[in-house]
């Protein structure tokens, strides 16, 4: 799917990325990869484009860090420029601005809390402001908390929950359709949550399935513009978020169960999103792409 490493020998799965267990590292939301370790890899060293979203713009949700970051860096390195969206990490932000422009493209920062409905919507109008245009939408922000019952949930962490993984994206593609053209395609980030969904994620594994069905619906809508409208479910990936809203003991653990007994790395994530943004995908919509790690989707 486009991520064409310097070594193109095969490379085994269960070596890719670095396994737990991982050191106590509790950090407060919304979470910073400088306080990681190990930190993350976003495909930096690695990371190969090939021209497939040449001069094309993007406005990605949640950019500073984690997939985000990583699909920031993969598409500008296949020649898009790159609005970067994200709540106060001014550090991680700044760090992908310099991955898009030592890339050769554009990179414009844009903090602000998406659960905020005319930041979300100020969003699309940026990025045609900044661009002219809109080729690529990633909804990818998100919130979540781990819980062990019902009970510790409040109202105003549900709430919050569906407007930063739920609204922020109905108001993002609302403001975007219209004015995208033929060609154009919105990519929402779901999650192996979505199927599988743990009782200690339950806000946030809620607002997941909700975004599959979104995508779906959404699809038969945008279909008549030319648009395609796809999902990316990842299983655990290693990013900020994780010690930001998990127990140290899961952060220890995170990914150990898994087939190849750790979690994905950004970098992993990032080719799926290069796909279905470009012409390669182009009979693909309504579609669920699974990067689980052989959590298998039914």
């Amino acid at each position: 799917m486009g991520n064409q490493k310097k070594d193109q020998k095969p490379q085994d799965p269960r070596q890719a990325g670095r396994k737990p267990p991982f050191n106590a590292q509790p950090q407060d939301m919304p979470g910073s990869e400088a306080q990681m370790n190990p930190k993350p890899d976003h495909g930096a060293d690695s990371y190969k484009g090939t021209g497939r979203l040449q001069d094309r713009v993007a406005l990605i949700t949640g950019a500073d860090s984690g997939i985000g970051k990583a699909v920031a860096l993969a598409f500008a390195r296949e020649g898009a420029d790159v609005l970067i969206s994200y709540l106060n990490e001014e550090e991680d932000a700044q760090e992908t601005a310099r991955y898009v422009t030592h890339a050769g493209r554009r990179a414009v920062l844009c903090p602000g809390d998406v659960a905020q409905e005319k930041h979300a919507a100020g969003l699309v109008e940026r990025a045609f402001a900044e661009f002219g245009r809109l080729d690529i939408l990633v909804n990818n922000a998100a919130y979540q908390m781990t819980h062990d019952g019902i009970d510790e949930i409040s109202t105003e962490e549900w709430d919050y929950t569906l407007r930063v993984n739920l609204t922020a994206m109905f108001v993002t593609c609302r403001t975007a359709l219209s004015r995208m053209k033929p060609g154009a395609s919105i990519i929402n980030t779901a999650s192996v949550q979505a199927y599988k969904p743990s009782g200690n994620l339950l806000p946030y594994a809620t607002t997941k399935g909700a975004i599959v069905t979104f995508t779906k619906a959404l699809a038969e809508l945008a279909a008549g513009q030319g648009v395609r409208v796809n999902a990316v479910a990842p299983g655990p990936v290693w990013t900020p978020l994780i010690p930001a809203s998990m127990p140290e003991e899961k952060v220890k653990h995170f990914g150990e169960k898994d087939l190849f007994s750790r979690p994905a790395q950004p970098a992993e994530l990032a080719p799926a999103y290069v796909y279905l943004a470009s012409n390669d995908a182009s009979y693909v919509t309504g579609s669920v792409l699974d990067v689980t790690g052989g959590r298998m989707l039914p």
